[in-house]
């Protein structure tokens, strides 16, 4: 069984900066496209970042593109999406995906595996 635990959420200001932290356990971690979704109340879970399991190509949506930068220590089987210049419309609960394919996708059915989420609150 892959599992994925998120870390890192909390209340930041607005400019502010988080990490986030997504641990993997269960497979082989380097070898898989991992990304960020998140989820605001009432609206449908949306794309964030991915990442590659090979060549290390990257992809973010256009909202946080400049702002966002997703990585991975693998040595530590730990993927991450540093946060900065957040606005209150970031606000939400970020869930980490990893995929059974090494390419990258960005919607939710692209992906397998999921944590469970953490919040992420945007807020003076």
């Amino acid at each position: 069984q892959v599992q994925l635990i998120e870390s890192g959420g909390g209340l930041v200001q607005p400019g502010g900066s988080l990490r986030l932290s997504c641990k993997a356990s269960g497979r082989t971690f380097s070898s898989a496209a991992m990304g960020w979704f998140r989820q605001a109340p009432g609206k449908e879970r949306e794309f964030v970042a991915a990442g590659s399991g090979i060549g290390g190509s990257t992809k973010y949506a256009d909202s946080v593109k400049g702002r966002f930068t997703i990585s991975r220590d693998n040595a530590k089987n730990t993927l991450y999406l540093q946060m900065n210049s957040l606005k209150p419309e970031d606000t939400a609960v970020y869930y980490c995906a990893a995929s059974r394919k090494w390419i990258m996708v960005a919607t939710t059915s692209g992906y397998d595996y999921w944590g469970q989420g953490t919040q992420v609150t945007v807020s003076s």
